[in-house]
């Protein structure tokens, strides 16, 4: 897929993982649509790369409609790339109780349902383009983590979340690809993020340092260049892949 003169969503593009996302499509060409619910922060980036905002909560239908609606209005929207979520940390029994169910409940609605919220929208209208030369009309990228696999403690309701983004990648793989539409999902490690930038810095440097090569966190730009490279390959389809440095973490 050729990025320059297509139409992308980047959701959680205000920061993160997707700031450097859209900051990566647009410098190849591509018209961006972030969607976050950060609006200072959002319209800023959405400024200075030449793309558009919209304010959005990606768990509701509505935002999710308008977000898309955005986008097509702009040309031809050929990629989805998922990065809004949230990453709580509660043990499910503590030293207050039970784990609160509604924090569970939020991980969940946020990361798992947001994510297919945007998936089903983006590729409603995704089918209706005109196929490109490869026979693609649009990519789907999600992001999971490595804590879908080895979750630490206090990770219950973080990794379920992001476990549910894995176990839908391939199914919805084989839906769409009647479609000519394509799915994928990045598991990223430990990056600098501002949900990981919130920790102690002896926090941060001890998970760099377990990284055993490159031992360093992981940065926007790392991911951004995977997103990349996943709509510019066609034969990605269908598959998670872990971006972490051969990090497997440990329990806590």
């Amino acid at each position: 897929m050729e990025i320059q003169g297509k139409v992308f969503i980047v959701t959680g593009g205000a920061s993160g993982l997707g700031e450097g996302t859209a900051r990566r499509l647009a410098a190849q060409g591509g018209k961006i649509v972030i969607a976050d619910l950060q609006a200072d922060r959002g319209e800023a980036v959405a400024r200075d790369i030449g793309g558009a905002f919209v304010k959005c909560d990606v768990s509701q239908e509505a935002d999710g409609q308008a977000v898309v609606a955005k986008a097509v209005s702009l040309g031809k929207l050929m990629g989805l790339v998922n990065c809004a979520g949230i990453a709580p940390a509660e043990k499910t029994v503590g030293k207050n109780g039970a784990h609160a169910l509604p924090l569970f409940a939020k991980a969940v609605t946020v990361n798992l349902i947001g994510s297919f919220n945007m998936i089903r929208l983006a590729a409603d209208a995704m089918a209706r383009n005109e196929a490109e030369a490869t026979g693609e009309r649009g990519v789907l990228i999600s992001t999971a983590s490595v804590a879908a696999y080895d979750g630490q403690i206090g990770q219950a309701a973080y990794a379920a979340s992001k476990g549910g983004i894995v176990g839908m990648t391939l199914p919805i793989a084989r839906d769409l690809a009647r479609n000519g539409i394509r799915n994928m999902t990045i598991a990223p490690g430990i990056f600098g993020t501002p949900m990981l930038f919130g920790m102690p810095q002896e926090v941060q440097d001890a998970l760099a340092a377990g990284v055993p090569f490159p031992s360093r966190l992981g940065t926007p730009e790392d991911y951004a260049r995977l997103v990349q490279h996943i709509f510019e390959n066609d034969m990605l389809n269908g598959e998670v892949i872990r971006l972490d440095g051969a990090i497997r973490l440990a329990p806590r």
